[in-house]
């Protein structure tokens, strides 16, 4: 096993290991409990940046109240181990009000993107992620900074607020890491009893079948359906949402009926699969299994009528 990352807690801790640092640098934020999913990031990390830095931090600003906040599992002596594992350099895992040492005062609104889906179902979440995530770079001043595709639509939201704020960080994104039952690797799968994990298969399934179902031809709401049934057919899965999404833009192409939009007409506003041409699309799950709400996606190819290329995970 490789050496353990060099530990800093504080403001001041972290600005010295950085100056000891010598090239570019990797950036990899978590919130702890890590899994193989993070450990992946830190990996491919690896490979973009001579020195790689992990944070690990459970930011208030992101929970609403009566969100899981406390209860989020605390690891750090087994994130360190799995760490070094990876070949981590450098950890910052600081208190409170290490990142936030004044009151906060300031808020970023990441925009429209930030009050669909994910967004309207946690209205407050997306601005704490944009002000941590922003914080820590102007910190840590990473060459490259990776973030997960599962959290696609943080990681479409930060994409834009770095670039409207003109943030001199490249944002890669890192592919969903799987187990072997195809369930989306989250910390949050250890609350899952063992009659939930084999419930919560029928997202990747779902999302899986609607892939297919894309590479025959099949339009943006023919997908939304085909996880739905999915889901159905599985029973004891409360549903959130199914949307299909622009990769780029995250403008919504189709929902599930009953999915909160902010805007009422933003389904009407988004440019019809039909009418475009070919594009990469993203259809996303979101559910509740038991008390544990998971999210889940898969990159779709949208084609124009009469289009017949392949799909594109």
């Amino acid at each position: 096993m490789s050496e353990r990352p060099v530990l800093t807690r504080t403001r001041s801790e972290l600005a010295s290991a950085l100056d000891a640092l010598q090239g570019s640098r990797a950036l990899v934020m978590t919130m702890g409990a890590l899994h193989e999913g993070h450990l992946q990031l830190v990996r491919e990390a690896k490979t973009l940046a001579d020195h790689v830095v992990v944070t690990i931090f459970v930011n208030p600003t992101q929970f609403a109240p009566g969100e899981d906040f406390d209860a989020y599992p605390r690891t750090l002596d087994a994130d360190m181990e799995a760490l070094a594992s990876v070949g981590a350099d450098l950890v910052w895992a600081p208190e409170p009000d290490q990142v936030y040492p004044e009151p906060v005062r300031v808020s970023i609104d990441p925009g429209p993107i930030a009050r669909v889906l994910e967004g309207k179902t946690r209205p407050t979440h997306f601005a704490g992620v944009a002000l941590v995530c922003t914080k820590v770079i102007g910190l840590v001043r990473p060459d490259v900074a990776l973030y997960g595709q599962k959290d696609a639509q943080q990681l479409a939201m930060l994409r834009t607020v770095f670039n409207q704020l003109d943030l001199p960080v490249t944002v890669h994104p890192v592919a969903i890491v799987r187990d072997e039952d195809g369930v989306a690797l989250s910390s949050r799968n250890q609350y899952l009893s063992e009659d939930e994990r084999v419930r919560a298969r029928a997202l990747s399934r779902g999302l899986q079948a609607a892939v297919a179902l894309a590479d025959e031809g099949a339009s943006a709401d023919e997908l939304v359906v085909r996880v739905m049934k999915e889901i159905d057919d599985e029973g004891g899965i409360v549903l959130d949402y199914v949307a299909v999404v622009d990769d780029g833009t995250f403008d919504v192409l189709a929902a599930s009926a009953g999915t909160e939009l902010a805007d009422e007409d933003a389904l009407a506003h988004a440019t019809p699969v039909a009418d475009a041409t070919a594009r990469a699309g993203r259809i996303l799950v979101a559910a509740k299994v038991g008390t544990t709400r998971l999210i889940d996606n898969m990159g779709v190819a949208l084609r124009a009528a009469g289009d017949q290329g392949g799909n594109e995970q």
